[in-house]
């Protein structure tokens, strides 16, 4: 029997779509329509960004090893195996260097010699010395390897204004005394960083401050944020909304003058319970179920906080920028509680595909997002001991809807079978679909379905199927995971339990897994 709707992006095709359901009832558990010739928007590859904050071991020890070192490839300190991880799946921006820290950073402390740099304490995570060794050039050589836009995050709890145009200036003028300095350093070219948060979590670690408060200090600092580099400028990005706060949002959207703000954030974490997270690999389903429904509200919280941006930007000019998002659980026991360190199971993988789901449906306004963090830290992409290193079931579902980046979204209407525990349902299909310049169908989808594979039918109105290929993540548990004694037990696979029937594509999706269909 079909069940509850889960997206529609245009609400005449939602109701032709489910007056053609209601007639068809004997399909499959689920419908899937993609509607070919009604996409309008495009899929930014900045959704598919990450996060590295000096917190833990994602910059020492996961990223930067330092220069001399001879157990571990690198170039110039930087991991070789992280460069080429992140180089595999388009890693297309990196935030830096928090978080909470970067309202505690001062960037002049980590440039020049490393040996003349001032140590720091880390006040957020552990109380650790920091000695400033990875600082602004160390980044930028990071992105450079990778491919990556830089996302600096800026001070403005401690900072002033002057430090973070300064910062600006440095890094993107050709000329004048920030310029000078950089050359000194050993740059001479700028690096025409586009991507500037202005303080982050001003609500909480970032200051305290309340929405009006914080708006009218934005204010300041966005107008000393200048560069000449050239068209397009800055991206300057406003410290926005703790998860459901719809009142920051819209202090934000009244009190910052247009022009002024590019894209404003939002964070969201999928957690059981802030007191009790739960553990990262041993929970039952009631616990897995309540982590999904925590990540699918992320799509109530950007169609709400959409909402309110539409009415003071109905062009829709300033984008919503998801830049902390994923699953928070304990940290693994015996290591620094501090330091956030946790493992990634399938149920982190559910959770990434659902959410990046969410982002492409509401490309419209999601412009960049970033999942909390590259290495080693909460949601990770990759986990690091010594010189081993394991990919995550989440770095392999970035790998799958790579795909996406910058392709046109296809809208599509979502009819699923539940997915039901302890009397509560959620849908068990989650989808979202585009089309790439050569004109390939992609379609990502998951069932969150622990134990059940669920049967669907995707019709594609308009098109006639002459072929289809696909890649699936599954495992045999939602538990499993890669370890470094098994770093490859969770990888994707070929996917061939599909039919070809005219328009449609009739498939079984294993349960718990993330499949993602190239439709020619």
């Amino acid at each position: 029997m079909l069940m509850k709707l889960v997206s529609a992006t245009f609400a005449g095709v939602f109701l032709t779509t489910l007056l053609a359901l209601a007639q068809c009832p004997a399909r499959a558990q689920s419908v899937i329509v993609v509607h070919i010739d009604l996409g309008r928007d495009t899929i930014s590859r900045y959704i598919y960004g990450t996060f590295s904050e000096h917190l833990g071991r994602c910059i020492y020890d996961g990223i930067y090893v330092g220069e001399g070192n001879k157990k571990i490839p690198n170039t110039r300190g930087i991991r070789s195996d992280i460069v080429e991880a992140f180089r595999r799946i388009k890693l297309p921006m990196l935030r830096w260097p928090g978080g909470c820290f970067a309202d505690t950073y001062h960037w002049k402390d980590g440039i020049g010699p490393k040996d003349t740099r001032p140590s720091m304490v880390n006040i957020w995570w552990g109380g650790v010395t920091e000695d400033n060794a990875f600082g602004t050039h160390e980044f930028l050589d990071l992105c450079e390897q990778i491919g990556a836009d830089p996302y600096f995050a800026g001070n403005v709890g401690s900072g002033t204004v002057e430090e973070l145009s300064q910062w600006v200036q440095y890094v993107n003028a050709s000329s004048g005394p920030m310029a000078s300095l950089r050359s000194v350093n050993g740059r001479e070219a700028p690096w025409k960083v586009r991507f500037w948060g202005v303080g982050n979590e001003t609500w909480g670690c970032g200051g305290n401050m309340t929405a009006e408060f914080y708006a009218n200090l934005y204010r300041r600092y966005a107008t000393f944020m200048t560069s000449s580099w050239g068209p397009g400028g800055l991206y300057r990005v406003a410290s926005g909304a703790n998860s459901d706060d719809y009142h920051w949002t819209e202090v934000m959207m009244r009190d910052v003058p247009q022009g002024l703000m590019e894209g404003v954030s939002l964070q969201h974490y999928s957690v059981i319970d802030w007191n009790k997270k739960g553990s990262a690999t041993d929970f039952d389903e009631q616990q897995y179920f309540t982590t999904i429904q925590r990540a699918l509200f992320m799509d109530e919280l950007v169609g709400k906080h959409s909402a309110i941006m539409d009415t003071y930007d109905p062009k829709r000019t300033v984008g919503l920028v998801v830049d902390e998002w994923g699953g928070w659980y304990d940290t693994e026991p015996g290591t620094n509680p501090a330091f956030l360190f946790q493992q990634n199971t399938m149920r982190d993988a559910m959770i990434a595909g659902l959410t990046l789901n969410i982002f492409n449906n509401h490309c419209s306004r999601v412009r960049a997002a970033a999942v909390s963090q590259a290495v080693n830290v909460l949601q990770a992409l990759a986990l690091t001991d010594g010189g081993k290193l394991v990919l995550t079931p989440t770095y392999w579902v970035f790998d799958l809807y790579q795909v996406h980046h910058d392709a046109l979204l296809l809208p599509l209407s979502v009819q699923s079978a539940p997915y039901t525990v302890g009397g509560s349902s959620l849908p068990a299909i989650s989808a979202s679909a585009s089309r790439s310049k050569d004109g390939t169908v992609h379609i990502s989808i998951v069932n969150i379905d622990k134990s059940r594979t669920q049967e669907a039918t995707i019709e594609l109105d308009k098109m006639t199927v002459s072929s289809v290929t696909g890649r699936a993540l599954v495992s045999g548990k939602i538990q499993d995971c890669n370890t470094f004694a098994d770093p490859t037990h969770v990888r994707p696979v070929e996917f061939k339990d599909y039919q070809l029937t005219g328009h449609d594509v009739r498939v079984k999706l294993p349960a718990g897994s993330v499949v993602v269909l190239s439709v020619r």
